[in-house]
């Protein structure tokens, strides 16, 4: 038998390592980490930060720069933002309406407003 068996010299990978009884965690069970509707909150607040950093004048080419889903995102981060308004808020996001609207038509504001919605239980029921 050769010497080198008993040896884990030969070993590029410590397997021990992974051993389940050994295994310790990184993180301390994700308290860092955000929930689903703290991180849609985050999204849509830096959504609006960025559209309010436009100048006027850069509206148009930003969302001509957008295709056809781009658009209806668009369309749905400014009624998010219609929903939720802060200091002066409705005007930039008006702005961002009016030329978003051009660029997609009604169907953009149909599909950005329809798009996570659900019917009420009234609508539903005879």
């Amino acid at each position: 038998m050769s010497k080198n068996t008993v040896s884990a010299r030969f070993r590029r990978v410590d397997v021990d390592e992974y051993d389940e009884n050994k295994f310790v965690d990184e993180e301390d069970g994700g308290e860092n980490q955000l929930g689903p509707d703290e991180a849609e909150d985050r999204a849509e607040g830096l959504v609006l930060k960025v559209l309010s950093a436009f100048k006027s004048s850069d509206i148009e080419k930003g969302v001509q720069s957008l295709d056809k889903n781009g658009v209806d995102l668009l369309m749905k981060y400014i009624y998010k933002g219609f929903e939720r308004p802060s200091e002066n808020s409705s005007a930039v996001l008006l702005q961002w309406h009016e030329k978003a609207l051009a660029a997609g038509g009604v169907g953009s504001i149909v599909r950005g407003a329809t798009e996570n919605f659900t019917p009420h239980a009234s609508v539903l029921l005879p």
